[in-house]
């Protein structure tokens, strides 16, 4: 029951921090542009020479929606940090385990030559 409940909520933060980390590098892109054609008409014209030629910007420095996430530049280290720190974790435990393997391997034959003789 516990590991149940110790796995559902694994899998809630685990769905929140991406629904997070996608707003935040992909939803916020061109959104001011989105809410500025809806008050102005002239706007949409221009959103749409933007769109068409593949320059639209991200949301404008100073938008009030840039409180809610941190800088930019996070986007890109807190993945290459999280890669970085879950390779070494990795590597570490398999190199633990192949040096506890080769320590009883060796053991064993240790063992096996002392039983021989």
């Amino acid at each position: 029951m516990l590991g149940q409940l110790v796995g559902s909520a694994m899998l809630l933060a685990a769905t929140a921090i991406f629904l997070y980390y996608t707003a935040w590098t992909l939803l916020m892109v061109g959104l001011t542009y989105y809410l500025e054609i809806f008050n102005d008409p002239d706007q949409m014209m221009n959103y749409c020479v933007l769109t068409s030629t593949s320059v639209q910007p991200f949301v404008v420095p100073g938008h009030p929606i840039h409180a809610l996430f941190p800088p930019r530049v996070w986007a890109i280290r807190i993945p290459v940090i999280l890669t970085l720190l879950g390779s070494a974790v990795v590597g570490t435990f398999i190199g633990i385990v192949m040096i506890n393997s080769n320590k009883k391997k060796a053991a064993k034959a240790k063992a096996a030559a002392k039983k021989k003789t």
